[in-house]
């Protein structure tokens, strides 16, 4: 199992306090730059590290969130072999925030799902450095919320299990991945529930050499969120979060940044992309 450099404990989630790849390339999706720009097609199987992700730098065009087939519904073991997405030439850095109380040991895998059932999501995370060259060796930890708003771990703050048995013997949606040679890794995951007082997010970490080169979140288009908590049985019967992207005091701020690039696949599986920028000068402006 794996650990952060340094677990900072010194601030718990505002939001929280408030409240309390991958075959056959698929030919269309429903697209969403989430507020950013740039979105279209490219997730191709080029070997390297075998997580099967190469930016073929096809341009797409921007799609909305009117989802036309419906979402998958199950397991990650439905995911196709590979989705096509496109990271474009961004290299805007994440602003620097906190791990939160919800870290908690990892595992070094792809697929970090553990069989939970919910919209199931194949993410791809491409890190560069400030002049947009791609960063390999780098080991990339993901981790958050499963689709009833439980984090998993007994080594996890109380508050974020809610004490709940299985989420606390479990290790459901964390994991870390290195970097290939084009700065690409990509984890099996499935869309993250919401807990009140926050918007939907994923928290990440990148390190190099071991250290902490960035400590980050990412969050959702409210457009993706209306519509997966409106029709996916999975997230619907929990009704729609309280707290939209736009307005969440941590990343409501940076929602031109800090939100990811996704599309609906024609087999319904979400595909969601990102391109996480480290400062070569070692320098993270806090958010």
């Amino acid at each position: 199992m794996t650990k952060p450099l340094s677990l900072d404990r010194r601030q718990i989630l505002a939001g929280l306090a408030a409240s309390a790849a991958l075959g056959c390339v698929p030919t269309s999706s429903k697209d969403g730059d989430s507020d950013a720009s740039g979105t279209g097609s490219g997730l191709d199987d080029t070997g390297g590290s075998g997580t099967g992700v190469t930016d073929t730098g096809a341009d797409g065009d921007t799609g909305t969130a009117s989802i036309a087939t419906g979402w998958l519904d199950g397991t990650t073991a439905l995911l196709g072999a590979t989705y096509a997405v496109d990271f474009g030439d961004d290299c805007t850095a994440l602003c620097e925030m906190t791990l939160g109380p919800c870290y908690a040991e990892t595992l070094d895998r792809q697929d970090i799902s553990e069989a939970v059932e919910g919209l199931p999501a194949r993410m791809a995370l491409r890190v560069v450095d400030d002049t947009c060259s791609p960063v390999a060796g780098a080991v990339v930890d993901v981790w958050h919320c499963a689709p009833n708003g439980l984090y998993s771990g007994q080594d996890a703050q109380n508050m974020c299990t809610d004490g709940d048995a299985e989420a606390r013997s479990t290790r459901w949606f964390r994991g870390t991945r290195t970097t290939d040679a084009d700065g690409m890794v990509v984890f099996d995951t499935c869309m993250p529930g919401w807990y009140s007082g926050r918007a939907v997010h994923i928290h990440l970490q990148v390190r190099l050499d071991g250290d902490a080169a960035a400590t980050s979140q990412l969050g959702f288009s409210d457009a993706l969120l209306t519509d997966v908590y409106s029709t996916h049985p999975q997230y619907s019967s929990r009704g729609q979060p309280d707290t939209p992207t736009s307005r969440d005091n941590i990343l409501g701020s940076h929602i031109g940044t800090h939100v990811f690039s996704w599309k609906q696949a024609d087999d319904g599986a979400l595909v969601l992309w990102k391109t996480i920028a480290v400062p070569t000068d070692g320098g993270r402006a806090s958010c």
